[in-house]
């Protein structure tokens, strides 16, 4: 009996994402924001009956009364998440809060599956993550002087990262992290948030060819030391956040294609200068070939991914366990087993729906700088599940970087909490933005129409209007001209 409702559940959790995934494009189709908060709100519903069916399969799985408990854990963050949200901003933007706490939905589904003392960490860190979130749009709406701290981006971020080379333990043959009693910390992850504001204060300031210069070499000097910590996804990221904020400030063609040949370059000697990156392309190409050196992750993600095809093995069906770090680099793997191929492409739709969110705020803001802002952000978010999906799936070289707010990452899972806050308070802005817009125009119009009416006005007699002009006194009417007959020539 349990195995069929297990069997079952999965089709049902399937259908669900997919309405809440069609949901999150058919969405930006409507004008009538009545009609926008009944979609927002089934949103809601799609994603709570998905968590609750969820958990009540590995409830029945494990017979645990822990699985109920942590689901109620969940439940009571997710709504007063939402809650909050929409008491606190009553002009946040309600589906990039949904997409939040969907991807939150999923990744705690799976973490409970796979570890759930790893997924009681999570949900801790979480649960911090959204505290802290709340108060971050009122420090974007109200404080005006944050594109003047150029100077204060550049050194937070560089010192930062140089602490981590020195100080930092080793993982994975790289150092990412600092090691504490509480968590492990990789201030890596908060260093993108600080980059992006470097940057867009940087060209803010000036776009001149010696500020771009300077820019562009401190933004290479991250780079540089997260190369020497071999936190190559991380350096990756903001190579390629740099590279398409220049673009769009500049709008000079040259500067990307000078970006790329150097990068090109710099991958080249990575390539010869770091054994730990050889070993990643040579899996890349063959995982099979080299399954003891190296290649067990990706082999064992691509068997995991193509024995659940399309609709998954369902939950505590598969093995994702023997799956290495299927918690955090290689968990769209465990969910590709488990939850299936459409499940997998659902997840990404929707991390696709919050980058279109970011880009069209980008675009709406009038303001250069947060303009930039949000354009890095969304650019950083997006290029991270991009390298993590990709890696997974053999479709690039692995980088070691996790979905955001689905894998396992108290750094990660934090940092991306607040990127989306920092979207939030940039989307206020848009909206009062375009309520200043809308007030000017109606002062104007007012003012105008002020002006009308108590302008004097001439007014004419009706028989002015409609009496002939008379003829000037003292003229006479000009004379005709008169022709005399031509004489007749003989």
């Amino acid at each position: 009996m349990v195995n069929i409702i297990v069997q079952l559940s999965k089709y049902v959790m399937i259908l669900l994402i997919i309405m809440y995934t069609f949901l999150c494009f058919s969405i930006f189709g409507y004008q009538d924001p009545d009609r926008k908060r009944y979609l927002l709100r089934r949103q809601n519903i799609l994603m709570f009956l998905m968590h609750a069916i969820a958990f009540a399969v590995m409830y029945l799985q494990t017979d645990d009364i822990k699985m109920l408990a942590f689901y109620l854990m969940q439940v009571v963050l997710f709504g007063a998440t939402i809650i909050l949200y929409t008491l606190l901003y009553p002009k946040v933007s309600r589906l990039v809060v949904n997409n939040m706490c969907m991807l939150l939905c999923i990744g705690f589904i799976m973490l409970t599956r796979l570890n759930y003392s790893y997924a009681i960490k999570q949900f801790m860190i979480a649960a911090a993550g959204i505290a802290c979130s709340l108060v971050v749009p009122v420090i974007i709406r109200k404080f005006k002087f944050l594109a003047e701290w150029r100077k204060f981006y550049a050194v937070i971020g560089i010192f930062s990262l140089a602490a981590v080379v020195i100080w930092g333990g080793v993982t994975g043959g790289a150092k990412l992290s600092f090691s504490t009693k509480v968590a492990n910390i990789q201030p890596s992850e908060l260093v993108k948030i600080v980059f992006v504001f470097f940057v867009a204060s940087s060209f803010k300031l000036s776009l001149e060819f010696k500020n771009i210069v300077i820019t562009t070499a401190l933004a290479a000097f991250h780079v540089l030391i997260l190369v020497v910590s071999k936190d190559l996804g991380a350096a990756l990221i903001i190579f390629v956040v740099y590279l398409v904020m220049l673009y769009v400030a500049t709008r000079q063609p040259l500067y990307i294609f000078a970006g790329l040949g150097a990068g090109s370059l710099a991958s080249v000697a990575a390539y010869y200068l770091f054994n730990h990156v050889r070993v990643r392309v040579i899996v890349w190409k063959d995982p099979l070939a080299v399954y003891a050196n190296g290649g067990q992750q990706v082999a064992q993600s691509l068997f995991a991914i193509g024995t659940g095809s399309w609709f998954g093995l369902g939950l505590f069906e598969g093995v994702p366990n023997t799956i290495p770090v299927a918690v955090s680099d290689f968990i769209f793997a465990a969910i590709g087993e488990e939850m299936g191929l459409i499940y997998g492409l659902c997840m990404i739709l929707i991390c696709v729906s919050c980058y279109i969110m970011f880009l069209n705020i980008a675009m709406q803001l009038h303001n250069g700088f947060y303009k930039l802002v949000a354009l890095g952000l969304g650019t950083c978010y997006i290029f991270q599940v991009f390298l993590a999906i990709g890696g997974v799936t053999k479709f690039i070289p692995s980088t070691g970087v996790t979905i955001p707010l689905v894998s396992y990452g108290g750094s990660s899972l934090f940092s991306t909490v607040i990127m989306f806050a920092i979207i939030q308070g940039l989307y206020i802005l848009r909206e009062d933005e375009e309520e200043d817009i809308e007030r000017k125009k109606k002062e104007r119009l007012r003012a105008k129409r002020s002006r009308q009416e108590h302008a004097p006005q001439r007014r004419t007699p009706a028989y002015d209007r409609q009496r002939p002009q008379a003829r000037p006194q003292g003229r006479k009417a000009p004379r005709k001209a008169q022709t005399r007959p031509q004489q007749r020539v003989r």
